[in-house]
Formats: C-alpha cells, sequence, structure tokens
C-alpha cells in the first residue's frame, strides 16, 4: 500500500505551497515506488499472491474515498507500506495503525530508502512489525514470506528487521547487497494484470493521472557513482544506508530489453534513470547499440549528471526513433553553489549543452533549479533566476527549453552528507528523528514543514526568496518571448495568491486560542486546495505529449500476449 504524504490530508488545513512543482505527482506525493513491481514481480513468480493498493491516489481521485474502510475490506497476511520517501513519515505510519486496528493478526511491513535508514526507530513503534532494510530487497522478501508461510523463525531472513511473538526485537542485519541488476525483473505488465485481477485501475496507477498522461521508467542503476551532498540517493548515502560500497548496474543490453518490454505493453514516454554515462563510455555504446537494435518506438528521456558532447547527442539522436528529451538538474547557476553541492562542472559546461542538445534533434530539455543550497544567499537565488533568461538566448526560440525553479523541500534527505554533517553544508535542521519528520508534515503550511534553513537564508527567507525566484523566472520567459504576458501575468498571480496564503497562515498560528486557530485554517483550505498542483510553475510543462493507455489497448493486449509466450509472471 502507498500512503499520502499525510493521513487524511482531505480533513487537515494544510496548504502544501510549491514543494512538488517540479515533479509528475500532487504535493500528496502518491506516486509510489518502482519497487512495488518489482517485488510484486518476485512474490508472484514465487507462488504467491500480491495486489498494490495505492491509497494516495484513490484519496485523491474521490473526495469521499473512505480509505479505512477500503483497508478493512483488504485480506492479507503482510501489508507492505513504503516509507521510502521521506514525506510519507506521517501517512505511512497511520495507514499501518489501521491495518492493525481492523487486521490485528496480519503483519504490517515497511521498506525503502527511509525505512532503512530509520529502522530501529520504526521497528519499536507498535504498529510495525517488520522492517525490511537494503535496496535490493526482492529476494529476501521471498525468503521472508517464505518463512512465514511455513511458520518458520524469521531469524534466516536476510535484511530482516523484525518482532517476535512476544514484542521482542530481531535484527538480522543488512548482508543481502546485490552487485549488479541484471537478476531483478521489471515489467510493467505486473501493473497491468493487478489491474485485470482486481478491477482497480485507480489504486494500481503509479500516480494520480498517470492514465491520461502516462510515464514509464526503467533504471539504469541503484547506487550513484556522484556524491552531491544534499542527495539521500548519493554514493555516500547509498553506504551508510544499504551498505552498497559501489553502484550495482544494469546491463546495457538488460536495460535495452527492459524499454523493449514497455514499448511491447504502451507508446508511453520512457524515463532512462541515471545518467547513461556514469558506468563509462563502453556502457554508454554498449546500450544505445542495444537499443538501436530494437528499434523502440516510444518518446525517451535521458537524464544527464553533468554537460555532454554534441557527439553524446548525436548518437542518441540516432538510436531513439521516437525522439528524445533531456532532464539536467545543475541546482544553481552560481558555479560556487554548485561546488559545494558536490557538482564540479562550470556554467560554461551548461552554457555549451543547450546548443548541443538542441542542434542534434532533442525536442525538450528541462532545466532544474532550486532555493535553499548550501553557501547560496538571497541574492545567489535570484541571479540564478535572472540567468534563465541568458540561457533562453543561447538556444532558438522555437527550441524546448524549460526552466525550472522551486524550493529545496521539504526535508534534507537522511543519510545524505548535509544531513549528518550540517554544520559543514551550513544547515540547521529542525528534525533528526522520524518522529520530528511525522511532526513537521503534520504543519499547516509547507514553509513550517521545512526541516532546515541555513547559515544564508532562514526559513522566511527561503520561503519568500522561492516566490521571488518565481517571478523573476516568469519574466525572463517572458522577455525571452516563450510565453505571452496574459500567461505571465496569470502565473505572477497565482505565485502571489500563493504567497499570501502563506503569510495569513503566518498570521493566524500566532493566534492562541486553538478553536479560533482551527476555525481561520479551515476558512483558507479551499483556496489553498485550488492552489495545491500549480503555484509557482505551470505543472502542465513537465507533461510529454502522449496518448491515454486506454489508447494503448491494443498494444496492451499484444505485450500480454508475448508476456504469456515467453513466460513471464
Amino acid at each position: 500500500m502507498h500512503a499520502p504524504s499525510v493521513y487524511d490530508f482531505r480533513k487537515k488545513p494544510i496548504f502544501y505551497g510549491p514543494v512538488s512543482d517540479v515533479i509528475p505527482s500532487s504535493p500528496v506525493f502518491e506516486m509510489y515506488p518502482m519497487g512495488f513491481m518489482t517485488i510484486s514481480t518476485y512474490l508472484q513468480m514465487a507462488g504467491f499472491k500480491t495486489r498494490i493498493v495505492n491509497i494516495a491516489g484513490l484519496m485523491l481521485a474521490d473526495e469521499k474515498f473512505d480509505a479505512e474502510e477500503r483497508i478493512r475490506k483488504l485480506d492479507a497476511d503482510v501489508y507492505f507500506i513504503d516509507l521510502h520517501w521521506m514525506p510519507h513519515a506521517h501517512g505511512a505510519l497511520e495507514l499501518a495503525k489501521i491495518v492493525k486496528r481492523h487486521h490485528p493478526n496480519a503483519r504490517t511491513e515497511f521498506g525503502g530508502f527511509t525505512s532503512s535508514y530509520f529502522y530501529d526507530e520504526l521497528i519499536r513503534r507498535p504498529e510495525v512489525d517488520l522492517v525490511m532494510r537494503g535496496d535490493t530487497t526482492e529476494i529476501p522478501t521471498v525468503k521472508m514470506m517464505e518463512a512465514l508461510s511455513k511458520g518458520e523463525d524469521l531469524s534466516s531472513v536476510p535484511n530482516l528487521v523484525w518482532k517476535d511473538a512476544g514484542g521482542k526485537v530481531h535484527d538480522n542485519g543488512l548482508t543481502y547487497v546485490q552487485e549488479d541488476l541484471d537478476n531483478i525483473v521489471f515489467d510493467y505488465g505486473v501493473m497491468i494484470k493487478n489491474v485485470m485481477r482486481t478491477m482497480d485501475v485507480t489504486g494500481s496507477l503509479p500516480w494520480y493521472g498517470w492514465d491520461k498522461v502516462p510515464l514509464t521508467s526503467v533504471f539504469t542503476v541503484r547506487g550513484c557513482t556522484v556524491n552531491c551532498a544534499e542527495c539521500g540517493g548519493s554514493n555516500s548515502a547509498n553506504k551508510r544506508v544499504c551498505c552498497r560500497s559501489h553502484p550495482a548496474f544494469r546491463s546495457p543490453e538488460k536495460l535495452a530489453e527492459d524499454m523493449e518490454g514497455i514499448s511491447n505493453y504502451m507508446k508511453a514516454p520512457i524515463f532512462i534513470v541515471g545518467d547513461i554515462r556514469q558506468a563509462g563510455q563502453g556502457y554508454c555504446d554498449r546500450f544505445l547499440k542495444a537499443a538501436k537494435e530494437r528499434r523502440i518506438d516510444n518518446h525517451v528521456v535521458v537524464e544527464l549528471f553533468n554537460g555532454a558532447s554534441a557527439e553524446h547527442f548525436s548518437n542518441i539522436d540516432r538510436t531513439f526513433e521516437g525522439g528524445w528529451s533531456i532532464e539536467f538538474s545543475p541546482d544553481s547557476f552560481d558555479e560556487s553553489v554548485r561546488l559545494a553541492l558536490g557538482k564540479g562542472y562550470t556554467n560554461e559546461a551548461i552554457e555549451k549543452t543547450l546548443p548541443n542538445a538542441f542542434r542534434n534533434g532533442c525536442s525538450r530539455f528541462d532545466l532544474f533549479f532550486m532555493t535553499g543550497l548550501p553557501q547560496q544567499t538571497r541574492e545567489s537565488a535570484m541571479q540564478t533566476a535572472a540567468d534563465a533568461k541568458h540561457l533562453w538566448d543561447i538556444v532558438d526560440k522555437d527550441d524546448g527549453l524549460f526552466i525550472y525553479d522551486s524550493p529545496f523541500a521539504p526535508f534534507v534527505d537522511p543519510g545524505s552528507r548535509a544531513f549528518e554533517e550540517p554544520e559543514k553544508w551550513g544547515y540547521k535542521l529542525r528534525a533528526r528523528t522520524l518522529e520530528d519528520h511525522r511532526r513537521l508534515l503534520d504543519s499547516p503550511s509547507w514553509k513550517h514543514v521545512l526541516s532546515y534553513e541555513t547559515v544564508w537564508m532562514d526559513r522566511d527567507q527561503i520561503a519568500d526568496t522561492s516566490y521571488d525566484a518565481a517571478i523573476v523566472l516568469t519574466n525572463a520567459e517572458r522577455d525571452s518571448g516563450r510565453i505571452d504576458d496574459a500567461a505571465a501575468d496569470e502565473r505572477n498571480d497565482r505565485t502571489e495568491v500563493a504567497r499570501g496564503i502563506m503569510y495569513r497562515i503566518d498570521d493566524i498560528l500566532r493566534i492562541e486560542d486553538p478553536e479560533e486557530r482551527d476555525s481561520k485554517l479551515w476558512d483558507i483550505k479551499e483556496e489553498g486546495v485550488r492552489m495545491m498542483n500549480n503555484t509557482i510553475t505551470d505543472k502542465n510543462d513537465l507533461d510529454w505529449t502522449s496518448g491515454s493507455i486506454w489508447r494503448n489497448v491494443p498494444r496492451i493486449g499484444a505485450g500480454l500476449i508475448k508476456s504469456l509466450i515467453h513466460g513471464r509472471h
């Protein structure tokens, strides 16, 4: 089961702000991790029945949806709840409480990156029975289910932290860490078959609205070669949390095979997670060769972790028949800020990369900046937003360059270098434990959820600078001739309305009487909900052109037949 960030967000006066403006899902963070599909695949191959239920997505789709009643009607021996991303610290635990209330004899299991970091605190909560640590837990999960189904002791299951019948905690140690990803089965057919078996389309979707504008993904790697200070998926974070001494790569040929598998089911864009150059140029060349041989006609989205040459883009263009796009996150156009983060490439590298991409067939290029970073002053953040005009001017007006600027929010990732040594990176943290983060999530305004401030900007400055930078960025886009006055004015007006809501909440929180305070917070909830998805950006810009999954029904049928022929589950 996948939880909303906060349960029940529909019954709380929460103003989310721009915390999810640059990701596909809403600020409820209803996107479940890919591990749902891979773990389900392994369990089904071992003979176990599984079901994916995106509780968060169902709650978004229908304001009258009764989440507790749905959970009550479910029937399972183990209820797995992901706590992968830190923003689910509230909702995930609340779902576990509901499970234990209605299914006291069933077990609740937690897994994911955040679960792996806070496993000791998590297992001591009464609503949690099992915690699976690590980032390649497909086989350990099967071993756990086999032991449970036979009534055997769980002490031989790697990576598992568990309670026995008497409530005593046992930690089996994190010993299972796969060296590569070639044995992992990535099959979107699992989700499709889940829908067919349960007739629950909405509850199976990766995020709300995915059926209308689907985006799929394949993974080059678990772990990372780079070490960005603020990232919970960095090299050092993976060592600390997952005992991963080095990245585990999917072989180039297997990666191309994964893309072909998706293409068999649907003509939706495919996002390649991880820079395809991470494992070296030889890996990149082998992958592009294998992908070209499969003649994949889906649109493909490629990540960059640093600048890229014209030759690199030319090779990509010759490979993907359905077109391709780029995602690149320099985070700041201030080289000193980027260097502090651990991103050592220059502004010149960015400036060369943009025309290199568009001159070699790139259809769109998404560039992401953030506010609230090490060494970043207000002036630096504002200058990065202003520099967008320069970046738009070095490519043609018709080139699809999209630039985004959002707050680094809501939390500093546990396990990251910035979290482990906050003073070194200039952070002042307001949350260290799982419970600290859970409590922050129950705050009425995104600014009050922020777990940090920096020595360069406090929370008020980070929030205000985020809105100010958004206005500067919008005006730069207008000055570059990419949006008209009406679109720019509408976006700037929304930004100011959002800022006004934030200020009003600040004033309301100063009211001492709790009943009056809650009443006034509820008075602005509806306005906050209207602002939920497009606060400082036009979130529709994030969508790639693709047909709904319903237009893919013939291809899905053919893909399922191929799956049966090849013996996939």
